[in-house]
């Protein structure tokens, strides 16, 4: 079965919707050890890209969440259980996390043979992300399940990316929260100061929604350089590439709400103004045909259609007879076998 990529326009019904100066407990020393390990001079040399079905200009899956409560009201609400379950799915599978600043840039650094995957949370919402009075992320939140997984998992790297608006996590201003976030390798991306429909905005207005949240979120953590936005509702701005530059920003990726995979950053064919994402959902349920149970199956069944890494990043391998051509920044990196 060859995937074929849905239009977005076919997808339109889915537009909706510190570190506290205290010592580091036992727990979050854990977690920190979690934290990606860069290959070192003394790793083997990576295996053969043919032995490994190497194909660095396949699809990626872009997962989009929002909500992670006990009782879901929403098609963007998923449960804790139904979350962790998706995340062990995708350990199980031998995907790999890798943050949206890491995909747009094209710094993808995973194990031969491992296809990356992209973990996205919107809207700032305290069930993706609390911290208890010990420092620690709330244990039933997403980032607190991301963690338990990944020490269950030590090949799943716990990053993902975190598109938030003012106020994130119910933290006023941010203090708090991005600073713990960032110290432990996750990502913090744009979603706009009030999560404004862009498109309704004037060009001085929509700058302003997207610089003053960047401003927020570098004002909250020292350190922090937001490179990508996620659009509410995935709707650019009448001037589109004001997305991804304006006034005080410039960012490298702007993220959808979607229907399908992403092209590779290496593609010719991937444009950074618009990178579809999947909702997390399961099989059945309202447009379930677009959402991230469906296509992790049609992925399984067409393992040659998915981005699989040949384990070395400073080279991109594909198959000889691949159709899908590389960027013309990417072709000093290509390695076609």
């Amino acid at each position: 079965m060859k995937i074929k990529l849905v239009p977005l326009i076919a997808a339109a019904g889915l537009l909706a919707a510190c570190s506290t100066g205290q010592s580091a407990s036992k727990d979050e020393q854990a977690w920190s050890s979690l934290a990606p390990l860069r290959a070192t001079s003394s790793a083997p040399a990576p295996p053969d890209p043919a032995a490994v079905g190497a194909n660095e200009l396949g699809l990626v899956p872009v997962l989009m969440y929002h909500r992670i409560v006990e009782q879901p009201k929403s098609v963007y609400d998923r449960s804790p259980a139904d979350f962790r379950a998706e995340l062990e799915r995708l350990a199980r599978e031998n995907y790999v996390p890798v943050t949206a600043a890491e995909f747009t840039a094209g710094t993808i650094d995973v194990p031969a043979g491992a296809h990356p995957v992209v973990l996205t949370f919107d809207d700032g919402d305290p069930s993706q992300f609390a911290l208890g009075a010990d420092g620690n992320p709330a244990p039933q939140t997403a980032v607190g399940i991301l963690l338990d997984v990944a020490r269950a998992h030590p090949g799943f790297r716990p990053v993902a990316t975190l598109y938030v608006n003012q106020t994130p996590f119910g933290d006023p201003g941010g203090h708090r929260t991005l600073p713990w976030l960032l110290a432990h390798g996750f990502d913090i991306g744009n979603h706009t100061l009030t999560h404004a429909n862009l498109r309704q905005e004037s060009a001085d207005a929509a700058t302003e929604e997207i610089a003053g949240n960047d401003k927020e979120i570098r004002s909250a953590a020292p350190g922090a350089n937001p490179t990508t936005i996620a659009l509410p509702f995935g709707i650019h701005p009448r001037q589109q590439d004001l997305a991804l530059k304006g006034p005080g920003y410039d960012y490298r990726g702007a993220f959808l709400v979607g229907a399908n995979p992403s092209r590779s950053p290496y593609s010719a064919k991937f444009d950074p103004l618009q990178i579809p994402r999947i909702r997390s959902q399961a099989a059945t349920g309202k447009e379930a045909e677009y959402g991230s149970t469906v296509w992790l199956d049609k992925l399984a069944a067409d393992p040659g259609s998915r981005y699989t890494s040949d384990g070395d990043p400073e080279r991109i391998s594909y198959p000889r007879g691949d159709s899908e051509k590389v960027a013309a920044a990417y072709v000093n990196r290509v390695n076609p076998y």
